[in-house]
């Protein structure tokens, strides 16, 4: 997958031959692999992909778009912000599809893809809707008898996610 990417092979055909090679590569054979694999959050990430998409056609989205660039502006830190608060709104996989169409109001779009790739993921550890990767965590744990409570995991998330996004922050502002 390394290579293809190195190579300018578009992102979900390189994913795609990675997880070929790795499927006839193995002595493991595939049907004991596919048996493993939860089915509810694949369903889930389907579904969640398809609301995203419908949502990102409607007119209440694009009056999200036309009024949040107008409220971001040109500012970096503010889109940091708006896309941390809409992470964890819509999850962050989903928040960055609906705010590709923000980066190009950008004068440099570069920069706001990567202000808004650094904010999503970091925005996905303050609480368990954060990232859809924290509810799989959450319910894989709850089978062995673990819970993970909304508000333990904020207590930590908080922090953590407040850390991360000035240090993130500042990072792009500073190295660019």
């Amino acid at each position: 997958m390394t290579l293809a990417c190195i190579f300018n092979f578009p992102v979900a055909a390189a994913a795609m031959l990675g997880a070929a090679i790795l499927l006839i590569t193995r002595r493991i054979r595939p049907e004991k692999v596919f048996a493993e694999l939860d089915w509810s959050i694949i369903v889930f990430f389907a579904g969640l992909f398809v609301i995203t998409d419908a949502v990102s056609r409607t007119s209440v989205f694009a009056f999200f778009v036309e009024h949040g660039s107008s409220v971001v502006g040109q500012n970096m830190v503010r889109f940091s912000v708006f896309t941390a608060i809409l992470s964890n709104l819509v999850s962050n996989v989903p928040a960055v599809m609906l705010l590709k169409p923000l980066t190009g109001w950008f004068a440099d779009a570069e920069q706001a893809w990567l202000v808004m790739a650094m904010a999503s993921t970091f925005a996905g550890n303050l609480t368990l809707l954060g990232s859809v990767a924290n509810l799989i965590v959450a319910e894989t744990a709850k089978r062995y008898g673990v819970e993970i409570k909304f508000s333990t995991y904020l207590k930590a998330g908080i922090p953590v996610t407040l850390v991360t996004l000035v240090i993130g922050i500042l990072w792009l502002l500073f190295t660019k």
